[in-house]
């Protein structure tokens, strides 16, 4: 196996996996474990919460799809991706499969960007699709089914399962533009629509899957950005709105976002919801304090749905 296959088996980014031959202490114990696993040097307990167990059999799917793809495939995102995964807290339905399918089609019919997360397509090749009782999506790239788009920001994978928990990963917008090279530059303005889809989307889901008051429940999510090194961070995709935010180039490649977010009032407050989880974003690039006003006229701009 060469460095570069077992980079791309692992679902880190190249400079995590030089990190990691250079033994340095600031690798999280998560992205060790993913380079060890892949070489069989990881001796794991089967017990674990049922959301870590959802996680890491939603990446071992996503690793078995693009395992036959060239290594610099997009669909590999060798330049970095995110990665989101929520649950929830409280008493959920138990809806069968099918049921899971249509509630998900259902909340994918209010669409706030052009292309939204969780996204529910209806040609026949790339539908979602039953697998092992959960309901998934990949986007396949280059050669295998025709689409408009192939760059990492276009190859989406996303799973669900009935008991309301969601995995998606995707990669950069900035990373498939002909203007600048990839791994350059990091939006300021897309990981709050991102961010805010992603809460957006699992509050209307909770509407469908809660047992009683979708309001008693808690959505609990998590977010971990790869292959930030180098990237300096730049108001790119709305240079005209009048509100910036730059910095510094990160010099760390990942962080891991983690909250707990109520449904009630979820909509209402979502900017306020939003400023501590790009504060911690933002950080990695030495960027100013967010203040709730930048991040409260990005959500107005998502709410609007003008794309």
């Amino acid at each position: 196996m060469t460095k570069r296959q077992h980079t791309a088996l692992a679902g880190v980014s190249a400079p995590t996996m030089a990190a990691f031959e250079r033994g340095e202490m600031t690798l999280s114990l998560a992205k060790a474990f993913d380079i060890l696993r892949v070489v069989g040097l990881m001796d794991e307990p089967a017990a674990g919460g049922a959301q870590e167990r959802f996680l890491r059999e939603s990446i071992e799917r996503w690793q078995s799809l693009v395992s036959t793809l060239p290594p610099q495939s997009p669909a590999r995102f060798p330049d970095g991706y995110y990665r989101a995964d929520y649950c929830f807290i409280g008493e959920i339905k138990t809806p069968t499969t099918r049921e899971f399918e249509r509630m998900l089609a259902g909340v994918a019919r209010k669409k706030y960007t052009g292309w939204p997360v969780f996204m529910v397509l209806n040609r026949e090749e790339i539908r979602p699709r039953e697998v092992d009782g959960a309901i998934e999506t990949w986007l396949r790239p280059e050669g295998t089914v025709q689409r408009s788009f192939e760059d990492p920001a276009h190859c989406d994978f996303w799973r669900g399962v009935p008991s309301g928990r969601m995995f998606l990963i995707r990669g950069y917008q900035e990373d498939g533009q002909e203007t600048f090279p990839a791994r350059t530059i990091f939006d300021s303005t897309l990981p709050i629509w991102r961010m805010g889809e992603i809460l957006l989307h699992a509050a209307a889901l909770a509407q469908h899957l809660a047992k009683d008051d979708p309001d008693a429940l808690t959505i609990k999510l998590r977010i971990l950005y790869t292959g930030l090194q180098g990237r300096q961070l730049k108001s790119w995709a709305n240079p005209l709105s009048g509100v910036f935010m730059e910095g510094r180039p990160s010099r760390s490649d990942e962080v891991l976002i983690e909250t707990e977010v109520p449904v009630k009032g979820l909509k209402d407050n979502l900017a306020a919801h939003l400023v501590p989880l790009v504060s911690q974003l933002f950080e990695r690039f030495d960027a100013e304090s967010v203040s709730h006003d930048f991040v409260q006229h990005e959500v107005s701009r998502l709410m609007k749905g003008n794309f």
